[in-house]
């Protein structure tokens, strides 16, 4: 019996291709990339904790690093699969479907170069445990990201987007929203929160970093789609996602971090 994950695998493949999708990963890639470059040519060991379908997988296996995505839902781990040997990089890529609080051995006695945490916090009241056990992966001197849905985006979203300044004011200590692509309830946090935390786990040196600082600020959404529009706003966006202080304010944010 599929799950709500594989059952909406279309919609989310769908939105990865969005402008607002390619936005999300092009964004998050070249972020990592420079965190990726210290660590040496590689290649590097990488463990993406729930990675479903590889979105965040693809362009590390297409530099010719070694991925085990961790994921419990089995329809994602096949697209997964399926674009990695699409790719012609399937030998590669390893696929274990677990819980990410009950990894097998097979995946906690390494230690990987890299640890992703791109798409769990969204769906846990309590980060921290998350966070600990992400960090426990990383082996000393390597590199963690962690991304989540930035509270701070919700209020300035409705006020802007929808033009509901009421609205904006109801949901400026909201903690959670529905997700419409899975159909389920996500838990808004921000980096401020996250940050902390992650220190408690090990890290250090942790960059703010925001994807999509701009575009989902912008209400005319068929513009995105133009070549030459989108081409102009993803340059902002690269040139944006470090640049305090418009990190705080971005759909989502990305930490990236060193683990002692």
């Amino acid at each position: 019996m599929p799950g709500p994950f594989d059952a909406a695998l279309d919609s989310w493949r769908e939105w990865q291709q969005s402008p607002w999708g390619r936005l999300r990963y092009t964004l998050a890639e070249f972020n990592l990339r420079r965190r990726l470059e210290e660590l040496g040519p590689g290649p590097l060991r990488v463990l993406d904790l729930a990675g479903a379908d590889g979105g965040d997988a693809l362009p590390l296996l297409r530099r010719g690093h070694h991925v085990t995505i961790a994921d419990f839902s089995p329809g994602m781990l096949a697209a997964a699969r399926e674009r990695a040997e699409g790719e012609g990089a399937g030998e590669r890529l390893i696929t274990v479907e677990a819980d990410v609080f009950e990894l097998p051995g097979s995946v906690t006695a390494r230690r990987y170069d890299v640890v992703l945490c791109h798409n769990l916090l969204q769906y846990l009241d309590d980060p921290a445990p998350a966070l600990r056990t992400a960090a426990s992966l990383v082996r000393d001197g390597g590199v963690l990201s962690v991304m989540a849905i930035n509270r701070h985006a919700t209020a300035l979203g409705l006020a802007v987007r929808s033009l509901d300044p009421a609205a904006a004011l109801g949901a400026l200590d909201r903690r959670t929203t529905h997700g419409e692509t899975f159909g389920t309830e996500l838990t808004l946090h921000t980096a401020e929160e996250i940050i902390p935390l992650m220190a408690e786990a090990g890290c250090t040196g942790i960059e703010h970093c925001g994807i999509r600082n701009v575009n989902d600020h912008i209400t005319d959404d068929s513009r995105k789609h133009e070549p030459e529009f989108y081409a102009a706003l993803e340059a902002l966006e690269l040139a944006m996602t470090d640049r305090h202080p418009y990190p705080h304010t971005a759909k989502i944010f990305q930490l990236l971090a060193r683990v002692a």
